[in-house]
C-alpha cells in the first residue's frame, strides 16, 4: 500500500485532509503527524487525551540507540482511534523546538513506515505541514525532507481559490526538481484540491483549471465540510451524519485513486517502458486502471 505525504505552501487543511483519508481508508491505516512546526491533533481531535509522553519526539531517543530500537518502540507510540485498532495516529511534536532532535530520525522513521505499508498492507499518510525551501532546496531543518523524498506519492494540498493557487505555484517547480534529484521522481507529485469555493459561482477554480495552472495532476478532491473539519480540528463529538458525510465519502474515493496511481508508478519503475516489451507494459497499465480507480 502507498506511503503518501501531504504538504502545502501555506495553511490549506493538510492535517484535516490527512485525517479524513486515514479514517476513510478501506484498509488498516496510519496518520503520522510529522510537521516540524508542531502537531495539532493532540490538542484538537484527540481532545488532550494523549500525554506528552507518547508520540513522534520519543522516537528520536530510540533512534539514537539504534534503528532497531526505534522500530521496537514505534508501536507503543501510536494512538488507536477506532475500537478495532485498524486506525492509528502517531501524534506530532508538542513544541517546534523538538524538531532539532529529529534530523537523523526522519530517514529511519521513513523506513519503518514503508515496511508498515508494504509488509502489513497499511495505508500510511504523513502530515508534513508547510514545505519550506531555501535556495531552491527543501530546508532540512524545517521540513521532514527524507519522508518527502522516499514517499510513494507527494500531495500538495491546495484550495480552489486564487490566493492558495498563487502560493502553491511558487513551490511546484522546486518540489518537482527536488523529487527528481533526491526522491522517487517527479511523477510522485500530485494535487489534492480542497473545494472551498463553488466554481459555478465564478469564484472558485475547477480541478481541471487547477491542474492546468499548476501543470500538475489532480489526484483527488475533497469538499469543504465545516462541521466535519471543525470536529477534526477542535474535537468534541462527531456531527450528525458524520460517517455518511460528503468529506468522508470523497476521501474514500480518493484513497482508491491514490492506490491506483501508486501501483501504476510501481509497475512503471519495475518495468521501464524503454526496456520492457510494449505489449507487457500495456497489459500492466490496464491492470492499474480498473473501474472505480482500484487495483487488484
Amino acid at each position: 500500500m502507498p506511503v503518501t505525504v501531504l504538504a502545502s505552501a501555506a495553511s490549506s487543511g493538510v492535517t484535516s485532509s490527512a485525517l479524513a483519508l486515514t479514517l476513510a481508508s478501506t484498509r488498516p491505516s496510519l496518520l503520522a503527524e510529522c510537521d516540524p512546526k508542531g502537531g495539532t491533533l493532540r490538542s484538537g481531535f484527540l481532545q488532550g487525551q494523549v500525554s506528552a509522553g507518547l508520540g513522534l519526539y520519543h522516537l528520536a531517543a530510540a533512534d539514537r540507540v539504534s534503528p532497531e530500537a526505534l522500530a521496537n518502540v514505534f508501536p507503543s507510540h501510536l494512538w488507536r482511534i477506532d475500537e478495532a485498532g485498524h486506525r492509528n495516529i502517531l501524534p506530532g511534536l508538542t513544541d517546534p523546538a523538538q524538531a532539532a532532535a529529529l534530523g537523523r530520525t526522519w530517514a529511519t522513521l521513513s523506513d519503518v513506515l514503508h515496511v508498515l505499508a508494504r509488509e502489513a498492507d497499511h495505508d500510511v499518510f504523513i502530515d508534513a505541514g508547510r514545505l519550506v525551501f531555501t535556495a531552491g532546496r527543501l530546508n532540512q531543518a524545517l521540513t521532514p525532507a527524507p519522508l518527502v523524498h522516499q514517499a510513494d506519492l507527494v500531495l500538495l494540498v491546495v484550495r480552489n481559490t486564487e490566493p492558495s493557487l498563487a502560493l502553491t505555484r511558487h513551490i511546484v517547480d522546486p518540489l518537482r526538481a527536488e523529487l527528481d534529484e533526491h526522491g522517487t521522481g517527479s511523477s510522485a507529485l500530485g494535487l489534492l484540491v480542497i473545494e472551498r469555493e463553488a466554481p459555478r459561482r465564478g469564484r472558485g477554480y475547477t480541478t481541471h483549471q487547477i491542474a492546468e495552472a499548476l501543470k500538475t495532476p489532480v489526484l483527488g478532491a475533497l469538499p469543504w465540510d465545516p462541521p466535519v473539519t471543525d470536529y477534526f480540528t477542535e474535537g468534541g463529538g462527531p456531527p450528525r451524519g458524520y460517517s455518511r458525510s460528503d468529506l468522508l465519502r470523497h476521501a474514500r474515493t480518493t484513497t482508491g485513486q491514490l492506490e491506483a496511481v501508486a501501483q501504476r508508478r510501481r509497475v512503471q519503475r519495475e518495468y521501464p517502458a524503454q526496456t520492457a516489451n510494449p505489449q507487457l507494459v500495456s497489459v500492466l497499465r490496464r491492470l492499474t486502471h480498473r473501474p472505480g480507480g482500484r487495483s487488484g
